[in-house]
């Protein structure tokens, strides 16, 4: 029987490969070996998935590998999933996050990383998808009351829409009641502090510890 070592190397490996089929196969695998299922995720289909993506930004790789990556990576997920829930509801939950691809971006693997671990570290992920009008994220953050609203984007073109949120939320009287994060390719601290945002989330692992420090 593989180690644990082994299988967590050939977890990454079923998404550089984009192979969805070896992706639930090591899924399952993990499981009937005991290894803990973040660690799975974090050290092998995320793992995988950031050397897809720096592929993807040196130009090595294009937009349909990107998606069949993710499409190992969910199928993956989907296996563990079962096991990830009964652990959650063994826990209370941590806090609830609005989170959601800015509007006019298309991008959401990052966002479908960020909000799977954020799910796994026992947070209530409320996804609105991809190219999400600002008045969406404001309605919601009134409707649900969340501890954080995040908002993700890929491109410079979008990023600029992060501060309508911020803008927004004060608009409606609530910024003070609620957190704001950001995060994706473009976006930096500098560009979380100069619009006001909370959270600057750099990558998925950042994102979670970040959001601990800022609830727990």
């Amino acid at each position: 029987m593989a180690n644990k070592e082994e299988i967590i190397a050939k977890a990454k490996d079923a998404i550089t490969d984009f192979d969805d089929e070896l992706a639930a196969e090591v899924a399952a695998e993990a499981l009937a070996a005991g290894i803990d299922p973040v660690e799975l995720i974090e050290k092998g289909f995320t793992a995988g998935m950031q050397e897809v993506g720096e592929q993807f930004e040196q130009g090595t790789l294009f937009l349909p590998h990107v998606l069949a990556a993710a499409e190992a990576m969910n199928a993956g997920i989907e296996v563990i999933k079962p096991e990830m829930e009964k652990r959650k509801s063994q826990t209370k939950s941590l806090g609830t996050i609005v989170i959601g691809t800015i509007e006019g971006d298309i991008h959401s693997i990052g966002k479908d990383i960020v909000a799977s671990m954020l799910n796994i570290a026992g947070f209530k992920v409320v996804d609105l998808g991809r190219d999400v009008p600002i008045k969406t994220f404001v309605e919601k953050a009134k409707e649900i009351k969340p501890q954080i609203i995040a908002s993700s984007a890929l491109m410079t073109t979008t990023m600029v829409n992060q501060i309508q949120i911020e803008e927004q939320l004060k608009e409606a009287g609530i910024r003070g009641q609620v957190k704001t994060m950001v995060g994706g390719a473009p976006v930096t601290q500098d560009w979380a502090d100069k619009i006001g945002a909370d959270i600057y989330g750099e990558s998925a692992t950042d994102v979670v510890s970040k959001v601990k420090a800022a609830l727990l």
